[in-house]
C-alpha cells in the first residue's frame, strides 16, 4: 500500500478518530440495564413529542445523567489520558512495550489507592489523584532507574530487561495490594472488582475534574513534540548536539505519562494496558500516513485511539454479556486481552537479545576457582546447610500458628497420645507443611531447568505463564464445575498449565525457541490468562471471590494429604531423568551451538525438558496455589553457591524452594495470628526486590 501524501492526512485521521467515537459514544449510551434503546434515546434528544419520558418508572434523564453518561465520559477521559502516558513513556524508553502497566505506574497508584482505603483514610479527589500519582512515580521511576531508560546515557533500552523490571515490581505491589485487600476486607469491600478497571460511576464529577488536567498534560506534551521528535531517533548525543535537554525532557514526558495515569486510576481503577495498545496501532498507522510520526500529531492521536479502544471494549462487553451480566465484569478485563496480544505479537517479531549472560559467566567463574575435591566438599557442605535450614522451617511450620505448641506436644501426636486441641492443631498444619515442602521443591527444579534451557536466569514458570494457567484451570474446576471434585482439579490445572507452555511454544517457535523471545510470549501469554482467571472469578459465587482469591495468591489453607500425592508422585518421576539428562542441561546452558556440536539435538530435548517443568509447576499450583518468584531466586541462590553444574544445582534448588515456600506459609500463619497471609503473597514481598536486585547487577 502506497504511503498517503497529503498533509492533510493526518487531520482527516483526527477527525476521523472523532467522529468514530462519537458513533461508538452513541451505541455505549444505549448499552444498560433500563432498557433505554437508540431509538427512545434520539427521540429524547431531538425533544420529539413522542419520546418516552420515563423507563420502567425511572425517567430517561436520570438514566442518563445517572450511569450512562458518566460511564460514557469516563470512558473516554481514561482512554484519552492512558493513550497519551503510553506514548510518552514508549518515546523516551524507545521501546515499543513500554507502557504505564509494564513499567508498573498502574500498579504503583493502584496500591496507594487501596492502602487509603484500607486504613480507612477519606479523602477528597484531588488528594486521590496525588496520592496516586506518588506511588506511580515512585514505581516508574524504579523500574527506569534499573533499566536505564530515559536516562540520557545513550541507546534505547533492552525490551526482556525492561519488562522483566517492571513486571517483577508490580507483582511485588499486587502483592502488597493483595494482603491489604485480604486483611482489610472491610475497609476495601468492592476494590477487587475495581482493581481490573471499571468504568462504573455515580456522577460526572470526577471525570469533569479530571478533564482540566488531563488537557493541561496534553497541552505540555505537545510542547514538547519537537524534542521528543528527536529523541525518539534514539541518538543521544545527537540530541544534545542539537540543544536537547535529554534528562530533562525525559523527565517531564515521565511525570506528565505519571500524573495521567494516576488520574485514570483513579477515576477508573487501573484500567489494563491501554497505555501499551493505543500508541503500538498509533505507530502502525503512522507508516501508512505521512505526518503522522511528528509527536505533535501523534500524541492527540493516540490519546483518541486510546478513547476509541475503552468505549469499543466497554460496549462490546456488554452487548456480549447482556447488560446484567457485564455489570459485575470490569472493562479492564478485555482491555487487559488486548495488552496481552500485543506484547504475543511484538514479541513475536523481537529479535533475540541474548540478556544475562554475564550472569551465566560469573556463575562459571565461580565454580572455576575451586579444584574438584574442593567443590566437591562445598557442595556437601552447601546442602547439609540447606537441609537444616528446610527442618528448621518444617519445625517452624508445625509449632507456630494461633496455637504454639512445643516439639513434645509433636512427639505425643506422632505416639497418638496429643490432646484433642494439639491433636486438631497438628491435623491441619502436618499436611500444610507437607504442601509447602513439596510445592516449594517442585517450584526450585521446575526453575532451575527453565533458566537452563532457555539460558536466562531472570526466567522462572510463573513468567512463563505455566503458574498462572494451572491457576486458570484450578478456578475453571471450583467456579464452572464444582462438582468435580479433587480429581478434575487436578487434572485441570496440570491440562491447562501444559496447554498455556504448548501455546506459548508454539508461538514462540520460529527459528528455535530463542530465550528472550519465549519469556516475553510467556509474559504475554500469562498476562491474558490473568485477565481470564479474574474473569470467572467475578462471574462465581460472590461467597466464594475471598477464599479463590486467596487460594490465587498462593496458599497451603485447608490442604490435606490428597492434594499432596500429585506433587510427590510427579516429583519422583522427574528427577531420575533430570539425573540422566543433568549433562545436557549442562551444554544448552552454554549456548545454542555448543550442544549441537556434541551431538546433543537441542530442540527435542529443550522441548522435552521444559515440559517437565510444566508439569512440576501446575502439579505445584494444586497444592500451594500461584506461587511466584521461588522458581527464580531457589535456582540462583544455588547457582552462586555451587557453580553452574546442574548435578548440584538441582539437588541444593531443590531443598532451597522447600524450605522457602515452608518458611513462608509459617510466617503467615504466626505473624498476625489469628489472621493470615497467604505464603505466596509473603514470597512475593521477598522475591521480587531480591529479583530487583539481581537484574541490576546484571
Amino acid at each position: 500500500m502506497r504511503k498517503t501524501r497529503t498533509p492533510l492526512a493526518p487531520l482527516g485521521l483526527i477527525a476521523t478518530l472523532i467522529l468514530a467515537i462519537a458513533g461508538v459514544g452513541l451505541w455505549h449510551l444505549t448499552q444498560g440495564t433500563s432498557g433505554l434503546g437508540i431509538r427512545d434515546l434520539l427521540l429524547h434528544v431531538v425533544g420529539h413529542p413522542d419520546a418516552p419520558r420515563d423507563v420502567n418508572g425511572v425517567p430517561v434523564s436520570s438514566i442518563l445523567s445517572g450511569s450512562r453518561i458518566p460511564r460514557l465520559l469516563a470512558g473516554v477521559t481514561v482512554g484519552f489520558a492512558l493513550g497519551v502516558a503510553g506514548i510518552l513513556l514508549q518515546s523516551v524508553t524507545r521501546n515499543q512495550l513500554a507502557s504505564p502497566d509494564t513499567l508498573a505506574v498502574t500498579a504503583g497508584s493502584y496500591v496507594t489507592l487501596t492502602a487509603v482505603a484500607a486504613f480507612g483514610i477519606s479523602v477528597p479527589f484531588w488528594a486521590s489523584g496525588l496520592v496516586a500519582f506518588a506511588g506511580g512515580l515512585a514505581s516508574a521511576t524504579l523500574v527506569l532507574a534499573l533499566t536505564g531508560a530515559g536516562s540520557g546515557r545513550g541507546g534505547s533500552t533492552g525490551t526482556t530487561k525492561l519488562i522483566l523490571a517492571g513486571s517483577a515490581i508490580a507483582m511485588a505491589l499486587d502483592a502488597v495490594t493483595g494482603m491489604l485487600l485480604i486483611l482489610f476486607s472491610q475497609n476495601t469491600t468492592g476494590l477487587f472488582a475495581w482493581g481490573s478497571g471499571s468504568l462504573s460511576q455515580l456522577s460526572v464529577d470526577a471525570s469533569a475534574r479530571a478533564v482540566p488536567v488531563i488537557l493541561l498534560g496534553l497541552v505540555a506534551a505537545v510542547v514538547m513534540s519537537r524534542r521528543l521528535d528527536v529523541l525518539s531517533l534514539g541518538d543521544d548525543d545527537t540530541a544534545t548536539t542539537l540543544g536537547i535537554p535529554v534528562r530533562a525532557t525525559s523527565a517531564i514526558a515521565v511525570v506528565i505519562a505519571v500524573l495521567l495515569t494516576a488520574l485514570s486510576v483513579t477515576v477508573a481503577g487501573p484500567l489494563g494496558f491501554i497505555g501499551l495498545g493505543a500508541p503500538v496501532l498509533a505507530r502502525l498507522l503512522s507508516t501508512r500516513i505521512r505526518g503522522l510520526r511528528h509527536h505533535a500529531v501523534l500524541i492527540p492521536v493516540t490519546g483518541l485511539i486510546g478513547a476509541l479502544i475503552v468505549l469499543l471494549s466497554d460496549a462490546l462487553l456488554r452487548a456480549v454479556l447482556g447488560a446484567e451480566q457485564a455489570a459485575s465484569i470490569p472493562t479492564g478485563i478485555p482491555t487487559s486481552l488486548l495488552g496481552a496480544m500485543v506484547i504475543v505479537i511484538l514479541a513475536m517479531r523481537m529479535r533475540d537479545q541474548g540478556v544475562v549472560r554475564a550472569a551465566r559467566a560469573n556463575a562459571g567463574a565461580r565454580r572455576g576457582t575451586f579444584t574438584s575435591a574442593q567443590a566437591r566438599r562445598r557442595f556437601l557442605v552447601v546442602l547439609l546447610v540447606a537441609i537444616l535450614l528446610l527442618t528448621g522451617a518444617v519445625i517452624y511450620g508445625l509449632l507456630a500458628g494461633s496455637l504454639w505448641l512445643k516439639l513434645g506436644d509433636v512427639a505425643l501426636w506422632l505416639r497418638d497420645a496429643a490432646p484433642d486441641l494439639v491433636g486438631g492443631a497438628l491435623d491441619t498444619r502436618v499436611p500444610r507443611v507437607a504442601a509447602a515442602v513439596l510445592a516449594g521443591a517442585a517450584l526450585g527444579v521446575a526453575g532451575t531447568v527453565v533458566q537452563g534451557t532457555v539460558r536466562n536466569p531472570l526466567a522462572e514458570p510463573g513468567l512463563l505463564g505455566i503458574t498462572a494457567g494451572a491457576g486458570l484451570g484450578a478456578v475453571i474446576a471450583t467456579t464452572l464445575l464444582p462438582d468435580g471434585g479433587r480429581p478434575l482439579l487436578v487434572a485441570l490445572a496440570v491440562a491447562t498449565g501444559l496447554a498455556t507452555f504448548a501455546l506459548v511454544t508454539v508461538l514462540a517457535w520460529r527459528g528455535g525457541l530463542l530465550p528472550d523471545r519465549f519469556v516475553l510470549i510467556g509474559i504475554g501469554c500469562g498476562y491474558g490468562i490473568s485477565a481470564v482467571t479474574t474473569f470467572l472469578l467475578l462471574r462465581a459465587n460472590p461467597y466464594d471471590t475471598p477464599r479463590i482469591f486467596t487460594w490465587l495468591s498462593g496458599t497451603t489453607y485447608g490442604r490435606t494429604f490428597p492434594d499432596v500425592i500429585p506433587v510427590a508422585v510427579v516429583l519422583l518421576m522427574s528427577l531420575p531423568v533430570l539425573v540422566i539428562l543433568r549433562r545436557h542441561l549442562d551444554l544448552m546452558s552454554m549456548d545454542e551451538d555448543t550442544p549441537r556440536v556434541l551431538g546433543v539435538p537441542v530442540e527435542r530435548t529443550r522441548l522435552g525438558l521444559l515440559t517437565l517443568s510444566a508439569v512440576l509447576a501446575a502439579v505445584s499450583v494444586v497444592a500451594v496455589g500461584v506461587v511466584g518468584f521461588v522458581g527464580l531466586v531457589a535456582p540462583h541462590l544455588a547457582r552462586a553457591l555451587v557453580g553452574g553444574r546442574h548435578a548440584r544445582v538441582l539437588p541444593v534448588a531443590m531443598v532451597l524452594g522447600a524450605a522457602m515456600v515452608c518458611l513462608a506459609d509459617g510466617l503467615g500463619r504466626s505473624l498476625i495470628a489469628p489472621a493470615q497471609v497467604p505464603a505466596g503473597l509473603m514470597i512475593a514481598l521477598v522475591g521480587a526486590p531480591y529479583f530487583v536486585w539481581l537484574l541490576r547487577r546484571t
